[in-house]
């Protein structure tokens, strides 16, 4: 390694390409922005995209982590983004050598992308990659169209050119690997399964809000999501107990795969017990948790399950599915039932909802030994984990 390298590279490109669309972070983001703020200072960055792979010398690499330590508006971004690559054209023009350190890849980022394993090997990488999920590939029908084949792409790439993988749980590389067996492909012998850290969600004692009777589902609105099942719940239990029915909130925005679940909330027919509040920010998540009956989380497929974590960390029970992923990160503590099983989810709802209910006060007790993920604890264990690469 040269006097002027650093030790990592880390891969700016989702970074990037958030800012400059200016989205907001979802579950991924946050990993990669977790990574930066932890690796940045000892790393130099790479870009990913379609006309080219770059290496960054050390000074580019630290003046782009603090362009996008700015979380100003997308326009004044992409101002400055453009001024910052035009002063560092001869960098990105220059091919900078990987000289066999590690390359840290977090956000799935130019997988797919063709002569990626040319440019690894050429440039004397060593890839240490995270991978989410494949839910793409096991369940596309939930998934935007082509993201199916997009998603093989970047999988078997993985396969075929980490040093390491990285998966945000153990059920994701369990799954990686009955994938790999089944199409023939080989996954690395170097693995590790590592939680992310959980955002704080929790409010001060002196402001939280009595319990009332309102049940949150949390996360884009997207067919994998199961709100319909919810849907088919409220509209049983409308017609059961009227206006005494428990209420139905609804955060996140409107996705993809799910023109079922739109036409249902904009039919109504809910006797204004269904609330879609579209997305909101994090303090307004926390009030609206905090006085929540319990987090409701019907997926029928996750690779990790950020909501669930952040419920419980907030000292807000959970209804969940019965996933592997959600018995493995729920640590014995949510109530897990069939994602399909409407008779089942309307009982326990109401269970939970009746006054002093047992069930919502047995999973309360569970909930106190419950320990969240979080960043230190991540970072913990991969930096022992690259220790050993």
């Amino acid at each position: 390694m040269a006097d002027n390298d650093a030790p990592l590279i880390l891969d700016a490109s989702r970074l990037v390409w958030r800012r400059w669309a200016g989205v907001r972070p979802t579950g991924i983001d946050r990993l990669c922005l977790a990574w930066q703020a932890h690796y940045a200072p000892r790393a130099q960055a790479s870009l990913v995209h379609r006309r080219g792979r770059h290496i960054l010398p050390m000074r580019a690499s630290q003046s782009l982590w603090r362009l996008l330590d700015d979380e100003g508006p997308r326009d004044r971004f992409r101002r400055r983004f453009v001024a910052w690559a035009a002063r560092n054209l001869g960098s990105l023009l220059r091919p900078q050598p990987g000289r066999g350190r590690l390359w840290l890849n977090a956000g799935h980022t130019g997988l797919n992308l063709p002569g990626l394993a040319q440019w690894v090997q050429a440039a004397d990488l060593k890839p240490v990659l995270m991978l989410h999920d494949i839910i793409p590939i096991t369940h596309p029908q939930y998934c935007r169209a082509g993201e199916k084949a997009r998603h093989a792409v970047r999988v078997a790439t993985l396969l075929a050119i980490a040093h390491a993988v990285l998966g945000n749980s153990q059920d994701t590389l369990d799954r990686l690997q009955a994938y790999a067996d089944a199409t023939g492909q080989r996954v690395p012998p170097r693995t590790l399964a590592v939680w992310p850290g959980t955002p704080r969600l929790v409010l001060p004692p002196a402001e939280r809000p009595p319990v009332g009777d309102e049940f949150i589902i949390l996360g884009t609105i997207e067919g994998r999501k199961n709100h319909m099942l919810l849907l088919d719940v409220w509209q049983r239990l409308v017609a059961r107990h009227g206006p005494a029915a428990p209420r139905l909130v609804i955060i996140g925005r409107r996705g993809w795969a799910c023109d079922d679940v739109l036409a249902r909330l904009d039919a109504g027919g809910f006797a204004g017990r269904v609330e879609e509040t579209g997305p909101l920010d994090d303090a307004e998540i926390a009030r609206r948790l905090a006085g929540a009956c319990a987090l409701l989380f019907p997926s029928f497929a996750e690779g990790y399950g950020l909501p669930l974590v952040e419920a419980m960390a907030a000292g807000v029970p959970v209804i969940a599915s019965q996933l592997e992923v959600f018995a493995e990160i729920g640590q014995g503590v949510p109530d897990l039932l069939p994602p399909d099983d409407v008779d089942g989810w309307a009982d326990a709802i109401m269970a939970y909802a009746a006054p002093g209910s047992p069930a919502r006060a047995a999973q309360m007790a569970r909930l106190a030994g419950f320990r969240a993920p979080d960043w230190p604890g991540h970072f913990r264990a991969i930096d022992a984990f690259l220790a050993t690469l």
